[in-house]
């Protein structure tokens, strides 16, 4: 159904495990984890130009503040007209409401495609999303772009002694899989990997939503606005610590890698934009009727 989020997405992942496999050998892990990094980099790497769109389009929203309360004001009562007054003043000062989004809606199929790729390398479960094989017709069968010896290496790849498509929650079926390639791994190896990238994670979040907060203006008038703060400095990381049990390994790599990635890219994008001149868009003046006979007057 996804076949064409799938197929990219394990083609890159395939091409970075080519890469460091060369240097640190196929099945080792971090060979493994190493090319679930650098997909997240390769992606975030390409949405460099959409998210200094997307920054850029927030500080011009927050300078036509004022015009747009303005329009607000004149047409509180038509909303047909507010919605094409303000579309006009958008356009005029070349705002795109989709580059605030288009970010994130790229990285959602990615994260979807990830973890379902990494999800098949490991079939035998029987639960949502596996399809019940054998251990022997795992082994033997191929995922996407990897074929069925690139799905033995990853069998047999370890993190500090945990296979890296495995989760804390992961049934015996799945762990009793890896069997025939290093070993059935014990839950306490797996949890001794994902509890720290969890932690990080967690952390990563929050320090990415204070940041991002932080550029706001004071949301004491607005409280939406100051509940959705506090969701995403406080919920938004608890639920990684909640959700991380059933994330596999690579996943948690992805969504550390990920924050990273935005905590470092997001400083030095702002404070490159914070040394440019600003620019303050011309205030549009609004025209009143006039009276009979007399002479229009501009406020």
């Amino acid at each position: 159904m996804l076949d064409f989020v799938y197929y990219p997405v394990s083609a890159v992942l395939c091409f970075w495990h080519r890469i460091f496999g060369f240097v640190l050998g196929p099945d080792n892990g971090f060979a493994w984890a190493l090319a679930v990094i650098f997909l997240v980099f390769t992606l975030r790497a390409v949405l460099i130009k959409p998210f200094v769109s997307q920054i850029r389009s927030q500080l011009l929203m927050k300078k036509l503040k004022p015009q747009l309360e303005a329009v607000r004001k004149k047409h509180s009562g038509d909303r047909a007209r507010l919605a094409t007054e303000t579309r006009k003043l958008q356009q005029e000062h070349g705002f795109n409401p989709l580059m605030g989004c288009l970010p994130l809606l790229a990285q959602g199929p990615v994260f979807i495609g990830l973890l379902h790729v990494l999800r098949s390398f490991d079939r035998t479960g029987t639960g949502f999303g596996h399809l019940g094989m054998t251990a022997q017709e795992n082994a033997n069968t191929a995922n996407y772009v990897f074929s069925a010896a690139d799905v033995q290496s990853f069998l047999d790849a370890r993190l500090f002694g945990a296979p890296i498509s495995a989760a804390i929650n992961s049934s015996r079926e799945v762990l009793e899989a890896f069997a025939p390639f290093g070993g059935v791994p014990s839950v306490w190896s797996i949890a001794f990997v994902a509890i720290p990238l969890m932690i990080v994670a967690a952390v990563a979040t929050h320090l990415n939503s204070r940041a991002s907060i932080a550029r706001q203006e004071a949301a004491a008038g607005n409280p939406q606005t100051a509940i959705m703060n506090k969701l995403m400095l406080w919920v938004f990381p608890a639920g990684v610590l909640v959700g991380g049990p059933v994330l596999p390994v690579a996943v948690l790599l992805y969504w550390v890698s990920n924050n990273i990635w935005t905590y470092v890219q997001q400083h030095i994008v702002y404070r490159r934009i914070d040394r440019e001149p600003a620019v303050v868009p011309e205030v549009t003046s609004v025209v009143t009727a006039p009276k009979p006979g007399a002479k229009p007057r501009r406020r």
